[in-house]
């Protein structure tokens, strides 16, 4: 085949066949295919679509490009997978919480795309650590403490981790097809027994609608149980960043006012809420609610608290960085507190500018191979409802030198509107399954 007709093919609206698909996530794996010919296919992929069979032969070819995972543990293999937000760091509280539960989680992770933050990238932030690992010791920390957080390494789905480097920089984010591929044959490489999906919908989402947000909650779902793995999708509010800052270190430390017992806020809840249905879904609890209460309390007792702390240790992290967190984040040399120049209820916040405004800080990729800024970023961010005074404050920004703060501070101003109080979005908007 002939990546040159294939790309032809697709760009005039043709229905690719499973062959083709193959050929070219082959290629993608082995380097027969450029970045530029990976480009045209995902902007192709985006304006054209695959349909649904195109999309189940690119996840599973995406997933059989490399090595594909099987376990032998005493309790389920879970995973959760968000499709991306800002200030959304449940993985990092999730993965320890699930394994206090009796769950094995092998979390396989990915980087920052285009406004929203990357799990890795977060935990990153925690000097020393290092999320690429090998195999033996993947299996080695899944074993021993019941979870751990890494990227895919290279013979795991590489098909992917090419077209993911590149849709970040190619505007062919948004993509139901390219989001579903690139999921999934990740997570189904991983050897899953259920997968729980946090589909964000909002300003903040690449969803920007329910209806967007629903079709591809579905599309993940009938996917992924298709191919045997157990998956529930709950379809969550982005129309603010979930925690109180958007960051790599400030969301590292929101997690740890969490795990250091704060598990009231929308942070926590959505975190409960996920595990619940984990739980659930791996036979660990008799429902979902029963499930958060058991994710809840792992968060309370400092049980999750002290597993995370010994992954981070295995990742080559602080052996105290539980108890010591405040001193081993790196902190931005320059903050600026941004205030509200009228009175009135946060009525609306463009969340992906907010998004946006961290990675044009420091703290996201502009181009591909970028290094992060891991201290930049913005806290305290106000939310939706909150009523201000003139002068109060509608966040803080963090950044690399007083000229940074003070271009992010028009661009975050912008992004948030005062006026009169509006009907707050539910948090958790619905559950979606086969």
């Amino acid at each position: 085949m002939d990546a040159r007709l294939i790309l032809a093919r697709l760009r005039d609206g043709a229905t690719l066949s499973e062959a083709e698909i193959t050929w070219f996530a082959d290629g993608l794996a082995s380097g027969a295919v450029s970045d530029a010919q990976a480009g045209a296919f995902a902007m192709a992929a985006w304006l054209n679509g695959l349909g649904g069979a195109g999309r189940v032969a690119l996840t599973r070819a995406m997933r059989d490009s490399g090595r594909v995972l099987s376990w032998d543990m005493p309790g389920p293999v879970l995973d959760k997978h968000s499709t991306g937000g800002v200030g959304d760091c449940t993985s990092l509280l999730l993965a320890p919480a699930l394994a206090v539960c009796g769950a094995y989680v092998p979390m396989i992770s990915g980087r920052g795309l285009g406004h929203t933050g990357g799990t890795l990238d977060k935990l990153e932030a925690i000097p020393g650590l290092v999320t690429e690992v090998s195999e033996d010791k993947l299996r080695a920390m899944v074993a021993d403490m019941g979870c751990a957080i890494v990227s895919a390494s290279g013979d795991i789905a590489p098909a992917d981790k090419r077209l993911y480097a590149v849709r970040d920089v190619t505007g062919t984010v948004e993509s139901i097809d390219l989001i579903t591929a690139s999921i999934l044959s990740k997570k189904l490489a991983a050897g899953l027994e259920g997968l729980v999906l946090d589909v964000k919908c909002g300003s903040g989402a690449f969803m920007k609608t329910r209806e967007t947000a629903e079709a591809l909650a579905r599309s993940l779902v009938t996917t992924a149980t298709g191919a045997g793995c157990s998956t529930v999708a709950l379809i969550t509010e982005m129309d603010q960043p979930l925690a109180p800052s958007a960051g790599n270190a400030l969301e590292v430390a929101d997690c740890m006012a969490v795990f250091d017992g704060d598990t009231q806020g929308p942070l926590a809840e959505v975190t409960c809420a996920l595990g619940g249905e984990l739980l659930a879904l791996g036979g660990l609890a008799g429902g979902a609610a029963a499930g958060a209460e058991m994710i809840r309390g792992s968060l309370a007792n400092g049980a999750a608290a002290e597993r995370f702390g010994k992954m981070i240790a295995a990742l080559g992290g602080p052996a105290d960085f539980v108890e010591n967190w405040q001193t081993h984040l790196p902190h931005a040399p320059a903050v600026k507190e941004v205030l509200a120049r009228d009175g009135g209820h946060v009525c609306a916040i463009d969340t992906e500018a907010l998004g946006n405004a961290v990675v044009h800080l420091g703290g996201g990729r502009l181009v591909g191979g970028a290094r992060i800024d891991p201290a930049v970023g913005l806290s305290r961010i106000v939310r939706l409802g909150d009523k201000l005074a003139p002068g109060d404050v509608l966040l803080r920004v963090h950044a690399a030198d007083a000229a940074g703060a003070a271009q992010a501070e028009e661009a975050v101003r912008s992004a948030i509107t005062l006026g009169a109080a509006a009907p707050l979005p539910d948090l958790i908007q619905k559950r979606i399954t086969v």
